[in-house]
């Protein structure tokens, strides 16, 4: 199989005429800087309007890791990305409740947004999965997909990815909950609010 090409892009490579949306998903169990450095390097590079944070109810491809409340979720995403226009919260998933399709999430963002072309952003750990996802092949008719790198993963698919090139964020969830669950600071790992937010809520155990 071909190297997939690695690209860098810029608002200049785009028709102008079309608008574009991006859509970062996910547990966000919880948010952490790495989600913001990937939502403004693919907005920026990609030439995106906006950057649409959509928490899920409940993710059918992970195992749930102790997920906390779906509230405290979305508040905390709302913590983390208060501050930049460029970010919004998408609640079409919460509101829905069960298990998240995204197949069924890009079909109301599509209605909701007719005038737009979407790019859904996914990390190169999601891109192996993505044969597993739910009507991938009508999906990847719906929507651009945009893949960041993830270390140990490699940059290839059987469907159509656009790979930014951004710096690779050794950053995930999993390693905040492991920290946290070891009395380790995460200070400079999650946004300050999102830090304080943790603690005055007793989340994660602490």
């Amino acid at each position: 199989m071909k190297d997939p090409q690695v690209l860098t892009m810029s608002k200049t490579d785009f028709n102008e005429n079309k608008k574009r949306i991006g859509i970062l998903g996910g547990t966000f169990n919880p948010p952490h800087m790495g989600h913001l450095i990937i939502a403004e390097q693919v907005a920026d590079q990609l030439g995106l309007e906006r950057i649409l944070f959509m928490p899920d109810a409940k993710p059918p491809h992970v195992d749930h890791k102790g997920s906390i409340d779906a509230i405290e979720r979305e508040r905390m995403v709302a913590l983390s990305i208060e501050g930049n226009a460029l970010f919004q919260m998408e609640e079409c998933e919460l509101e829905r409740g069960g298990i998240s399709y995204t197949y069924d999430s890009v079909k109301f963002l599509k209605k909701c947004h007719p005038d737009y072309e979407l790019y859904f952003i996914i990390g190169g750990d999601m891109v192996a999965y993505l044969p597993k996802w739910h009507k991938i092949d009508q999906l990847v008719k719906m929507v651009h997909f945009v893949g960041v790198a993830r270390e140990g993963y490699p940059q290839n698919s059987p469907y159509p990815i656009t790979w930014v090139d951004i710096p690779l964020i050794n950053i995930s969830s999993t390693l905040i909950r492991q920290k946290l669950s070891q009395h380790c600071s995460i200070k400079y790992l999650v946004p300050a609010a999102v830090e304080k937010y943790i603690y005055e809520r007793g989340l994660y155990g602490v």
